[in-house]
């Protein structure tokens, strides 16, 4: 697969899926396997968004190895076929990336999200050399993540635009780095996807950009939506309806993040709407009775269809 045959499918609603775990706290790959086949059922199919397991909101970094893969393998395999499947690596070394890189490539994946290797302090020739090696080891594209709010996780403009011969780079989802504005990553979007992460996708889309992330996997009707209005130019639309949700989510899991690292809302609001998929993994705790319930007059407000009460109370207890 070469970087044009990877920019066609790696585009759209960027998907950031959660991972069920049962009351043991061992992956419920059963359960992933119906949600998988119910995303797709719900539109998230190749050509308008894709399905990212294994990342970090998905508690990827947070998996074991052998879960990990297995993971991944089998929401490719429930997908039949129909999704654009992508994984995600977190903070490998270039010798454990391209590992996992090929891991993934074996059992399906389009592609991958790949975070630069922080914990190896690197500056921007490592980062340079990082990716270039991940790329030529492997025939999948790769999605970069540049991350400037981790120490040595952000990579400047220029430094993307010293890949543009690296076969496989065909995304790189954006923030930018201390010293940059928004814009200056876009005389690359001919060359990559610029997919938005911090939570400006018209503004994006109006600047060539080709997708978004931070997304509500637990109601794929509204993410369709506003890809949908953003590919028709309707970006008023688009920016009413983006901003009539995601700033008040985005508000409350702030809020709730004080009380508790990864509070996992996702899976939250999943129970609400009557797909219980567990709780996080420790030391990350659920919500509480009356967080819980602000979610859900949340979720309400949106228009969404919720559970009963007792059945959403029930099932994240």
């Amino acid at each position: 697969m070469d970087r044009n045959e990877a920019k066609q499918l790696i585009q759209g609603p960027i998907q950031v899926v959660p991972t069920p775990f049962d009351e043991n706290l061992d992956v419920d790959y059963g359960l992933m396997t119906e949600l998988t086949q119910w995303w797709v059922e719900s539109g998230i199919v190749t050509g308008k968004g894709v399905i990212k397991v294994a990342s970090q909101a998905g508690e990827g970094e947070k998996l074991r190895e052998s879960e990990w893969i297995r993971l991944i393998e089998t929401v490719v395999k429930a997908s039949g076929g129909k999704a654009t499947v992508i994984g995600a690596i977190h903070h490998r070394d270039t010798v454990r990336a391209i590992e996992d890189a090929k891991k993934a490539q074996d059992v399906g994946v389009v592609g991958m999200q790949i975070s630069p290797p922080i914990f190896n302090s690197p500056n921007q020739e490592d980062n340079l050399r990082f990716y270039e090696a991940v790329s030529d080891a492997i025939d999948i594209g790769i999605m970069i993540y540049n991350t400037p709010w981790w120490p040595y996780g952000g990579m400047t403009p220029e430094t993307f635009r010293r890949m543009v011969d690296f076969e496989h780079i065909a995304v790189i989802k954006w923030s930018p780095p201390e010293g940059y504005v928004y814009e200056d990553i876009f005389d690359l979007a001919d060359t990559f996807n610029i997919i938005d992460n911090s939570a400006q996708p018209v503004r994006n889309h109006k600047l060539g950009g080709r997708g978004y992330v931070q997304t509500v996997p637990e109601y794929p009707p509204f993410d369709l939506r506003v890809w949908e209005l953003m590919e028709e130019g309707r970006y008023d639309e688009a920016s009413t309806l983006y901003e009539s949700v995601v700033p008040p989510i985005r508000e409350f899991y702030a809020k709730t993040l004080e009380a508790s690292g990864h509070r996992s809302g996702s899976k939250e609001i999943m129970a609400l709407m009557g797909r219980p998929i567990g709780m996080p993994r420790p030391p990350s705790e659920p919500l509480d009775a009356g967080e819980r319930e602000e979610l859900r007059k949340l979720i309400e407000s949106f228009g969404w269809p919720l559970a009963g009460k007792a059945d959403a109370a029930g099932s994240v207890a």
